[in-house]
């Protein structure tokens, strides 16, 4: 009996012809995330909607930054990482302005809800120079085999040789893990 090996995480700068995965695969990763299950408690749209949110914040924030990263084991997108570099993580008020008819489309009536539980995550944001990531996800087929991982590391090491810090923010607790062994 042979076994089959997987083959090594493909880490890429993340762009627009990728925005449309991205989102769809985020959209997935984050349907059991405990912040979202909350901000979108219907089962029956919460992917749908996910998938809206995450392709609203990559198309008018996190792509421009040009520190995003698309992962996968061959070319199609499997994870994604949506990092702002120092100083650009605050979303401007004329990039907010411009997400919010879409977003209302997407959060509906959440909308509430999702402003004050970002809000209060924002709150413990750190105020020196340092490298934001703000999503990290991997498609619930493609997760146990390295991706998420592979994420981490391609912009922590940058991080690392540039001396810069790093900051996120975890949800799920079995994701603690990742980010500490990462």
């Amino acid at each position: 009996m042979t076994s089959e090996s997987q083959p090594s995480p493909l880490v890429r700068a993340a762009g627009g012809p990728d925005a449309g995965a991205i989102a769809a695969v985020l959209g997935r990763a984050f349907d059991d995330d405990p912040v979202w299950r909350w901000i979108l408690p219907d089962e029956a749209s919460r992917v749908r909607r996910l998938t809206g949110v995450f392709g609203i914040l990559l198309r008018q924030v996190h792509l421009r930054h040009e520190g995003s990263e698309a992962a996968g084991r061959g070319p199609d997108v499997e994870a994604a990482a949506l990092w702002d570099p120092p100083g650009q993580w605050r979303v401007p008020f004329g990039a907010q302005a411009a997400q919010a008819v879409p977003l209302m489309r997407a959060l509906g009536r959440r909308v509430p809800a999702a402003l004050r539980a970002l809000g209060e995550i924002e709150k413990h944001h750190p105020p020196e120079p340092h490298w934001y990531l703000a999503v990290l996800g991997t498609d619930p087929p493609a997760q146990g085999n390295g991706l998420g991982a592979a994420l981490l590391r391609s912009r922590l090491d940058r991080c690392d040789a540039e001396g810069v810090p790093a900051y996120l923010e975890s949800s799920k607790e079995r994701n603690v893990i990742l980010v500490c062994t990462g």
